[in-house]
């Protein structure tokens, strides 16, 4: 077993993390397995190896047929073999975990591939593949255009061939995922025709120029061919169910996340913390005026908006502050002096999020912008619906909520440290518990901390947004395990959530083809204990700076792994799994 890797950029990572190690120490034998197997990921992910930075098949694209999947299984199963057939013992403890979250990221690929199985319930998985491959690729100037329009014109010229693939893989779906992809599939095409012809007006090549013009009009055709399919064909037809049901949603847990808890107990516990987010929620209203009801203060908290045309450039504007509290107040160390930049989701992603952030891969060494994307609402829709979403999604306290969630110390921050992290497996790999959770207990955090000279209003906000991700929690759990209709699930985000009604249908849909989305709330909590625990060991030494800065150079772990990394002997960490 050697360390053939293809890619340059992975060989020299694992040369210099093997330098120190003789040659046959089990962490050497490791390191060896792990980089054989990440030599294979970027032909089967190229999708994913281009957003990480690795660009040796940005030209390629991943194959959705039947066979490809089967292939792809088989593939993960001898890998999953491999390293289970590994001694834990053998290893050092920062291994030991490395070990630990292959063996689970494995599983997770694995049941996602036969149990979730998206590639067969999700229509809008095709689409949204064709046009993130295309995206990553015009995204960043990770190489010169002329470069990047040949990657793009080999991938269009693939996607006719992922669109047919899905029409042969999609079964029984459900009514509410075909509504989904059609929601989709008309930006998505918009974009093929606008944005990925001007991304390369600057190469003047007409043997280019015709031939992004010809794959580009392909893919236009198979989309639009796609969108008849989905009308007139699967929609008629749409009388599946978009529950997993309750096994497959604790064994996605349990692959996902390294969590193993009866569906009853998790639900039970993000009920408990919904009820206390609704109680903090209508104690902050009164203080904000206490002879109204917290419906009305709320309401009139979100009437405080910008136009949806300067949301853009208001969201830009508030980063530089909040920044410079994390600083003045020594919460987190930022890697970098640079900003992200605010810009429109991208169309595939517009369906069901209203905010994400996109930063460069731990691997990319030329392309260092990050994106910060924000939803704007379709200007197709009636002002009174365009109105709910401004209200409920980004009135101007909750700006700078959801600003610390994408932003600071929120995911952009996060990001940042993940290229620091020694190894490999913590930069191919992530955990939402972790990602996301890390975010989410940063909005309350920074509040907690002074942020905002403790605005009732902004705190109002806070919880606010709590509350829908405790409303998640609850939702996912009783769509997927319990029976939880549609109806039900949107009405629960509008009573039990506070949110507007436009939220509450978003959310809901969201809700049906992610059903782990507790991970949030579940997230946020385990490390609020875990930093209570960290503070107990620490005793006078504590300092939040050392937590926040502990935590990230473990990278994104499973929170129980990271769990054992910060409270074991030392912050390399030690395995929660029985050494073999």
């Amino acid at each position: 077993m050697g360390l053939k890797l293809t890619c340059g950029i992975l060989a020299l990572a694992i040369a210099s993390a093997a330098q120190a190690k003789p040659a046959d120490s089990g962490d050497a034998r490791f390191e060896a397995l792990v980089a054989d197997y990440y030599q294979e990921y970027p032909a089967a992910h190229p999708t994913a190896a281009t957003e990480l930075g690795l660009h040796e098949h940005d030209g390629d694209l991943e194959d959705v047929s039947q066979a490809g999947i089967a292939r792809e299984v088989k593939r993960l199963r001898g890998w999953a073999a491999r390293f289970a057939a590994v001694r834990a013992r053998a290893l050092s403890p920062y291994q030991q975990n490395d070990l630990a979250f292959e063996r689970t990221a494995i599983a997770s690929q694995l049941v996602e591939l036969t149990e979730v199985k998206s590639w067969q319930r999700l229509p809008d998985y095709y689409p949204d593949l064709a046009s993130r491959s295309v995206y990553v690729l015009i995204q960043r100037d990770f190489a010169p255009a002329a470069a990047r329009m040949k990657s793009a014109i080999a991938r269009e010229q693939k996607i006719p061939a992922v669109i047919a693939a899905g029409k042969r893989n999609l079964g029984a779906v459900a009514p509410v995922a075909v509504d989904i992809a059609l929601d989709e599939v008309d930006g998505i095409i918009d974009f093929f025709q606008k944005d990925v012809p001007l991304a390369f007006a600057s190469v003047k090549d007409p043997k280019l120029d015709a031939a992004l013009g010809q794959s580009t009009a392909e893919v236009t055709r198979a989309l639009a061919d796609y969108r008849d399919f989905l009308k007139k064909d699967l929609k008629p037809r749409a009388h599946g169910s978009f529950t997993i049901g309750e096994k497959a949603f604790r064994d996605k847990l349990r692959a996902d996340e390294m969590i193993d808890v009866p569906p009853a107990a998790l639900l039970a516990r993000g009920e408990a913390e919904l009820h206390r987010l609704q109680a903090e929620f209508k104690k902050t209203a009164a203080l904000i005026d206490p002879h109204a009801s917290f419906a009305d203060v709320q309401h009139l908290v979100q009437k405080d908006h910008d136009s949806a045309d300067h949301l853009l450039a208001d969201t830009q504007a508030r980063l530089a502050g909040l920044r410079q509290f994390i600083v003045e107040h020594h919460l987190v160390t930022i890697p970098s002096a640079s900003l992200p930049k605010v810009e429109e989701t991208p169309p595939f992603m517009r369906a069901t999020t209203f905010a994400s952030m996109d930063t460069p891969g731990p691997f990319e060494k030329r392309a260092t912008q990050a994106y910060y994307n924000v939803t704007l609402p379709e200007k197709s829709w009636p002002a009174s619906q365009i109105e709910d979403f401004m209200r409920g999604a980004f009135n101007r306290p909750l700006i700078d909520v959801v600003s610390i969630h994408e932003a600071f110390p929120g995911h952009y921050v996060q990001f940042l440290w993940v290229p620091k992290v020694p190894g490999l497996v913590r930069k191919f790999e992530g955990v939402s518990t972790n990602i996301e959770g890390w975010a989410h207990y940063c909005e309350q955090m920074m509040l907690d901390e002074g942020y905002g000279g403790n605005d009732p209003r902004l705190r109002l906000s806070q919880l606010q947004d709590a509350l829908l991700r405790a409303a998640r929690y609850v939702v996912g759990i009783r769509l997927h395990t319990r029976g939880m209709t549609l109806a039900q699930a949107e009405d629960f985000f509008e009573r039990e959530g506070y949110q507007s009604r436009k939220v509450a249908e978003m959310e809901t849909r969201r809700g049906t083809e992610d059903p782990t989305y507790l991970y949030y709330t579940l997230g946020k909590l385990e490390i609020l204990q875990l930093r209570a625990d960290y503070r107990k060991k620490l005793g006078p030494a504590f300092t939040l700076e050392k937590f926040h800065d502990a935590f990230l150079a473990q990278g994104p772990l499973p929170l129980p792994l990271l769990r054992q990394a910060l409270l074991g002997g030392s912050l390399s960490g030690v395995p929660t799994h029985k050494p073999d």
